[in-house]
């Protein structure tokens, strides 16, 4: 059920993407990023964000979750940013992407 297939409203579609389909799209053609779970194609908003271009294109094809809190957005924003929405990451890569945040390191600075 990917896309929402069969079902007869509108509200109920949705597009599942997976990180490699958002990885693929990471060019000045097209510019895609997850944010909450969610996936934008900010290809068209590049070119008039407030912070410039540089730091899109660096969150590009990834996970910009943490970023975009990070600098701490307005409402407007929020709301601008749903403009671009085109689906959800899929369920399988948000499990994914919650396992990648734990750091594993490994003990080598044995010098004795």
């Amino acid at each position: 059920m990917a896309n929402g297939e069969g079902s007869s409203g509108e509200e109920s579609q949705v597009t599942y993407y997976t990180l490699e389909d958002v990885r693929k799209r990471n060019s000045q053609k097209e510019l895609w990023l997850v944010i909450h779970g969610r996936v934008y194609d900010i290809t068209r908003f590049v070119e008039e964000h407030p912070g410039g271009e540089e730091v899109l294109f660096e969150q590009a094809g990834a996970d910009a979750t943490e970023s975009f809190e990070d600098v701490g957005h307005s409402v407007d924003a929020r709301e601008m940013l749903k403009q671009y929405y085109v689906g959800d990451l899929h369920p399988d890569d948000c499990k994914q992407g919650s396992k990648k945040d734990v750091l594993i390191t490994t003990s080598s600075n044995s010098t004795r």
